[in-house]
């Protein structure tokens, strides 16, 4: 109860400070959105789009990308421990969500299972991009989702205004004892410009607001569970240490710049256990990226600019069960993507792309009992177009995309293939979209967009051929080979108002997807044999059974709305204010009846920002609703409270230095929190209370 009315107080002192209606003297600067190709500004964008940057980056910063942008609207974090957190736009995660690095897939295999980690590092990147929509299509038909593009200066595309520069971090966070350490160095001289940044993070279990197992509902989705261990405040198994290091150099000139880079990323982080007291599951994550990325300014005469990108990903997990190496992984990936943009040709300004894939990507138990995926010759080419034109008051975008997709399973004694059918020798798509959308600014307060999508998505090598044990997810995991493709109808509607007493969003979604690919507990459980690894049934009363999750299709559809009122409640020498409102909601069904599994729960809350000088600050208060509408075979979730408060002082010049002091304290009401997207939600609840501070120094 003190809690709700805790909400309406806070709510109702809106009404007790001074309100000012003058349009806003200061004039913002506009983030350009370099995700797409004609890099236009954030009001200029006929789609919902998110960026992250600067000083609100900073405050934001999780260690995963989820975490860092699961306060957004319409975007949560499909999490699996905190060593694990994928964002989730709208509902849609896994595959459906490209998550980029500098406009290359991560190619790691975070979209193949949730318990796998994004090899990206946002700690010390310079923006955040979320897109949905057409522009999605120039990374992938896949994408349906969106797309997530964390950019960052590791191949330099220009020379710094000094020779030597950089930036340190150091923070701290208790609700773990997480120490983080990160060192940016940038430079150059002549035509040279350099990179070199670097990051250790060290972490302890987990402190949490309650008990780490929700014993009923986690023995009502698995009978066979006997839970005998359920520490209270804090998860077992839950420590992490990560280091990320990169490497780069460009040569740069008035033609455009083309440049290389090296990273190295080792991270081991642990599972949450399931309390029947087996042994300790731990995933060590190792990955060696190249980069090369190049840009050629009016390279001929009808090009504004000629785009060149090629990463090369060598990515191995072995995932621990007690200490012993158990189920594997391995993808090793070349990923390269030229885009033109071409000058304008009459009302027309957009470009041209070709995108090519190749990957070989293997899941495999050490004891050599059986091969969970079999590996896989994976290759993938697309061609891609964008335009945009101006018809009266009203921006028009059309875009479209073509792709050639295979997966060349190579067979082996030990694979079973699922339900018993055998493997073809070859699975070929071609996968094609298309997309239209127009933006209509009625007058300089009012715009509104709206946008249609039409996008098809190839299964995946795991929803096509998974078939064993994975010691992570403590799952039997089902393929089956004879998936379709998925085709998904997105129809996107949004209005925007700006005026000096108050600024509103609201978009509007429906998605119909049909052939719509999903994971879900069958309700049936095997053992795995000691001799052969196969999977024997369960016999009755046992408590080492393993839970089936089968790969199923079905039609579905997705609604729901994001929306945000913000109010500059004050403004005058004891600083301004500013009060936000915000709600997000995404309904998934099934058209033949049921519930579509891991969909996020209404929210709804507020947020109060408090800006003078070097000082800023911010009280946000989310209500997520209970989510009672799991999916078959899961469990409800209920709905919770969250209070957060940071702030941050900021010395614009410090002996040539920029200096930032921040502090966050997460979690204040201590709420043990069940993320209705996470497949571990029975066993590992968010973060408990915690504060969190650091400093960065930019010089």
């Amino acid at each position: 109860m003190y809690k709700k009315l805790f909400l309406l107080a806070a709510s109702a002192s809106t009404f007790a400070l001074p309100a000012h209606s003058d349009e806003q003297s200061a004039i913002e600067l506009e983030p350009v959105i370099v995700t797409t190709p004609l890099k236009q500004k954030f009001s200029k964008i006929g789609i919902p789009v998110t960026v992250l940057e600067g000083d609100e980056l900073v405050m934001k910063m999780g260690h995963t990308v989820g975490d860092t942008l699961e306060q957004e609207q319409g975007l949560s974090s499909q999490t699996f421990g905190p060593g694990v957190g994928t964002p989730v736009i709208r509902g849609q995660s896994g595959p459906r969500i490209r998550v980029l690095s500098n406009g290359i897939g991560s190619n790691d295999v975070s979209q193949l299972s949730p318990d796998h980690a994004t090899s990206i590092e946002p700690f010390m990147v310079d923006s955040i991009e979320v897109l949905r929509g057409p522009a999605t299509l120039l990374y992938g038909s896949g994408a349906m989702g969106g797309v997530v593009n964390v950019i960052d200066n590791r191949v330099p595309s220009f020379m710094p205004a000094k020779p030597f520069g950089g930036a340190f971090e150091q923070s701290y966070n208790s609700v773990s004892s997480e120490t983080s350490t990160g060192l940016k160095a940038e430079g150059g001289t002549g035509h040279v410009a350099f990179h070199l940044d670097g990051l250790y993070r060290d972490s302890n279990n987990m402190s949490i607001g309650g008990q780490a197992i929700d014993v009923k509902a986690a023995e009502t989705t698995d009978p066979s569970l006997h839970v005998i261990q359920n520490s209270h405040g804090v998860i077992p198994n839950t420590n992490t240490q990560t280091f990320n290091g990169t490497a780069g150099v460009s040569l740069v000139g008035d033609p455009g710049f083309a440049g290389i880079a090296i990273n190295q990323l080792h991270n081991n982080y642990g599972v949450p256990p399931d309390g029947s007291g087996g042994p300790n599951t731990r995933i060590n994550l190792e990955q060696t990226r190249y980069d090369f990325k190049s840009e050629l300014k009016k390279p001929f005469s009808f090009a504004d600019s000629l785009r060149m990108r090629l990463g090369y990903i060598d990515y191995y997990h072995t995932e621990l069960d007690g200490g012993e190496p158990g189920t594997a992984f391995s993808n090793k990936s070349y990923e390269g993507r030229m885009e033109l943009a071409h000058n304008p040709i009459g009302p027309f300004r957009g470009s041209l792309g070709f995108q090519a894939l190749s990957s070989q990507f293997a899941a495999f138990d050490f004891t050599g009992a059986q091969t969970i995926v079999p590996q896989s010759q994976i290759s993938s080419y697309g061609i891609f177009g964008l335009e945009s034109f101006n018809a009266g008051p009203v921006t028009y975008q059309l875009g479209a995309r073509v792709e050639k997709s295979s997966i060349d399973p190579q067979t082996s004694t030990n694979y079973e293939s699922p339900n018993d059918l055998p493997i073809s020798s070859s699975y070929n798509y071609t996968p094609i979209s298309a997309s239209a959308s127009g933006l209509w600014k009625a007058d300089k307060r009012n715009s509104l967009n709206l946008a249609f999508t039409r996008s098809q998505r190839a299964p995946q090598v795991q929803e096509l051929l998974s078939h064993g044990f994975h010691d992570a997810t403590r799952s039997f995991e089902e393929g089956d080979p004879n998936l379709q493709m998925e085709t998904s109808y997105n129809l996107d509607l949004g209005y925007k108002f700006k005026a000096g007493w108050v600024q509103a969003e609201l978009d509007l979604f429906s998605n119909w997807s049909n052939n719509y690919i999903y994971q879900q507990r069958t309700g049936q459980f095997v053992q795995q044999n000691p001799d052969t690894g196969a999977a024997d049934p369960c016999p009755p009363q046992d408590t080492n059974c393993t839970a089936v999750v089968q790969s199923y299709q079905a039609d579905a559809i997705f609604r729901g709305y994001e929306s945000k009122l913000i109010f500059p409640v004050m403004e005058n020498h004891y600083g301004s204010v500013d009060l936000t409102l915000f709600s997000d909601y995404t309904r998934g069904t099934f058209v033949n009846g049921g519930n579509v599994p891991r969909m996020p729960p209404l929210r709804f809350g507020f947020q109060w920002d408090y800006t003078k000088q070097q000082w800023s600050g911010n009280l946000r208060f989310t209500r997520a609703q209970a989510q009672n509408d799991p999916g078959a075979n899961d469990t409800a979730t209920a709905g919770y409270y969250l209070l957060t408060l940071s702030g941050q002082y900021l010395i614009e010049d410090f002996h040539d230095a920029k200096v930032m002091l921040f502090a966050k304290a997460n979690n204040l009401l201590n709420e043990n929190i069940r993320n209705s997207t996470s497949y571990l939600r029975n066993f590992s609840p968010e973060p408990g209370r915690g504060a969190e501070i650091g400093i960065r120094i930019s010089y």
